[in-house]
């Protein structure tokens, strides 16, 4: 299993600042997160499964959910 990135480590991956990421987190709209002791972290997998799903291909595309 790979190492799990904290926020400060995630949000430079999305474009994001890290306040940004916490919000999303709380809002449920950013990528999947792991809590583990009071901890979280986000598995660059998810991370990168998350950009994926929001590919689009002209600007008048919906993004998906």
């Amino acid at each position: 299993m790979q190492k799990l990135l904290d926020t400060l480590e995630a949000a430079p991956l999305i474009g994001v600042a890290p306040k940004t990421l916490c919000n999303w987190r709380v809002a449920g709209v950013g990528p999947a997160h792991i809590r583990a002791g009071g901890r979280i972290g986000y598995d660059i997998a998810d991370i990168e499964a998350w950009k994926s799903a929001r590919r689009v291909g002209s600007t008048s595309q919906p993004i998906a959910a």
